[in-house]
């Protein structure tokens, strides 16, 4: 059973930020493991009811292709089928949802519905509505504008999005510690999010998180 987050998780990714090493991750796996893994799994299946079950990422970075060989990711996360994530690292714990990697057709698909005036017009209400309730709107964008597209087009800034999504985040605070506070903290983000979400559903399809 969940029991909140102790002080030691958010240690834990500090000292992995001062040295991301093979020796650190070692002599401090079971901290990681027993202060930051098992109790997020715990918290996902608090919400699983709700939102669908939660899988949690792998800790390892895949460095074959990147200049950064650093092996270990500063931050665990979790994400379910539908597209609610959330994350805890040194500086505390944050929830998302939205399109994060697009297939290039579902990136066409997302463009079309943009473009559309009602299914445009429903986004552009969620994402004010989003941004009025104090959440981030947040993804890779085009620095001019999407081939075609006309330059006073009404929605043109969410046409330049290669990605999209809201968070909300909560640095490491002695609050974390509650269950109950956290449970209905990150579930409420997640309700907020579900008009993004489901947005997304029907006009983009479901994210794909293994890209």
């Amino acid at each position: 059973m969940f029991s909140g987050f102790s002080d030691e998780a958010f240690a834990f990714y500090e000292g992995l930020q001062a040295d991301n090493s093979k020796p650190y991750w070692t002599s401090h796996k079971d901290a990681y493991e027993r202060h930051v893994r098992e109790p997020l799994a715990e918290l996902c299946a608090e919400l699983e009811g709700e939102f669908g079950a939660v899988k949690l990422f792998r800790p390892y970075r895949d460095v074959r292709f990147s200049k950064d060989k650093t092996p270990y990711k500063t931050h665990q996360g979790g994400h379910t089928s539908e597209g609610f994530y959330i994350q805890v690292d040194a500086d505390g714990l944050m929830v998302a949802g939205g399109m994060y990697a697009p297939t290039p057709d579902q990136l066409r698909r997302y463009r079309e519905a943009v473009a559309s005036d009602t299914h445009g017009a429903e986004l552009r209400a969620i994402v004010d509505d989003l941004r009025a309730a104090g959440m981030e709107i947040a993804g890779d964008r085009l620095k001019t504008r999407p081939r075609g597209t006309d330059p006073d087009h009404p929605r043109l800034d969410l046409l330049r999005h290669r990605s999209l999504y809201a968070r909300e985040g909560w640095p490491a605070d002695p609050w974390m510690s509650d269950a109950d506070e956290v449970v209905s903290r990150v579930g409420a983000s997640w309700r907020r999010l579900r008009p993004l979400v489901a947005w997304g559903h029907e006009h983009i399809g479901p994210p794909d998180f293994t890209r």
